[in-house]
């Protein structure tokens, strides 16, 4: 039961919601930090959408109690809250990961080599 409307909210309606919120968090995701061509942009969107959408419920009622959110929003606005912080932060952690792998194989530069 959605606690805002007293409505109870469908399975396609929650759906719907966690879809909303990981493509919102993708999109913000490319916004803010621009890929280097159409393939990274693609891989970005697709990762944060299925991230949102596999995450979403547990990351939206995790973040509902830390907020303290309990009764205040229904099931709809936390899946919609899970979803886009999910699908925001999955390609950050993904990028640094990447980055500190990219590290691992690099040889450091010696001294008077460029």
């Amino acid at each position: 039961m959605d606690t805002m409307t007293g409505d109870v909210a469908s399975p396609l309606a929650l759906f719907g919601a966690k879809l909303a919120g990981a493509v919102g968090g993708s999109v913000i995701s490319i916004a803010y930090l621009l890929p280097n061509g159409r393939r990274e942009a693609m891989a970005r969107f697709l990762t944060g959408a299925v991230t949102g959408v596999v995450f979403g419920g547990p990351a939206g009622i995790a973040l509902g109690d830390h907020l303290a959110l309990g009764g205040r929003v229904g099931a709809a606005e936390l899946l919609l809250i899970g979803s886009a912080a999910v699908s925001l932060s999955a390609w950050w952690a993904l990028g640094a990961l990447q980055r500190f792998a990219e590290g691992l194989w690099v040889r450091p530069a010696r001294k008077g080599q460029s």
